[in-house]
């Protein structure tokens, strides 16, 4: 039984809105190298999809399948980072501790069934509580936020799919379209206040282990009865920071909870191929 249902939403027509495109990364001549062993790890969990790995010191892109990196998916929870960047740069979300009260409904994960902080919301991937958020940014300010951070690809999203677009329909973004929005983010490029950047990174974080810390956000979606799967962010270790965008597919639906558990996982196993990760 797939553990997302409420994903399902009658197809809707919406206004296609093409973020800016921000490509500073791959405008700087790239290094592009094929890493077969990133394939035969998603080949021994019985996945289809790409590993995606930037090195923003030597300029270089590692991935298995570049074809595969440059195709659109939908955001997914992945699109948690930008919502949560525009919630506290329109006031929407005054800060990380803000109460989001739940009123007693179903939700899918018991863990949603509770009031949480929005730091906390975040980090357990409350959709709902998203929802409800970007409904009150509206479609009008989340457009123009969108093209003013320059986020993805192509974005759908109007009033009557703003707490939805990401989860169905036709947005999408690609992996090296994630690592450069996360890029600039990182670097401070984004036209957003110092403020909402230290929380967002304070947000972010995963784990801190002292000696590296990794930062960033896993997503998930069904359509069209294809489990898609993400994981993006980036480790800073040695003074050093890498990028990666994780993607990828089951090729059968028979183990949802190793798919579910191999996004961070094979990623971290990536990261250990170019030791990256010890």
């Amino acid at each position: 039984m797939n553990p997302l249902p409420f994903l399902f939403f009658f197809i809707l027509s919406c206004t296609t809105k093409p973020a800016e495109t921000h490509t500073q990364a791959t405008q700087e001549n790239p290094q592009k190298v094929l890493k077969p062993e990133f394939k035969a790890l998603l080949d021994a969990a019985n996945l289809n999809g790409s590993i995606l790995i930037f090195d923003s010191q030597t300029k270089t892109f590692y991935t298995n399948d570049f074809a595969w990196s440059e195709k659109g998916q939908l955001p997914a929870s992945t699109f948690k980072i930008p919502n949560a960047i525009i919630a506290l740069e329109t006031g929407v979300v005054e800060n990380d501790s803000v109460l989001l009260e739940w009123h007693g409904e179903k939700r899918v994960f018991e863990v949603w069934e509770q009031d949480l902080i929005f730091r906390k919301a975040f980090q357990v991937s409350c959709v709902p509580c998203f929802q409800e958020i970007a409904r009150n940014i509206g479609g009008e300010r989340m457009n123009a936020y969108l093209d003013k951070l320059g986020y993805g690809g192509t974005i759908q999203v109007d009033s009557v799919t703003i707490d939805n677009f990401w989860l169905h329909g036709e947005s999408r973004i690609n992996q090296f379209e994630q690592i450069d929005f996360l890029s600039r983010f990182y670097q401070s490029e984004l036209p957003i206040s110092q403020r909402t950047e230290a929380l967002m990174k304070n947000i972010m974080v995963i784990e801190d282990k002292g000696t590296y810390k990794i930062s960033g956000k896993t997503g998930w979606t069904y359509s069209d009865e294809r489990n898609n799967g993400w994981f993006v962010g980036y480790i800073e270790s040695e003074d050093k920071v890498h990028f990666f965008a994780t993607n990828f597919e089951p090729k059968d639906n028979s183990n949802i909870e190793a798919f579910n558990a191999a996004r961070k996982d094979l990623t971290y196993e990536g990261l250990r191929v170019l030791g990256i990760l010890k």
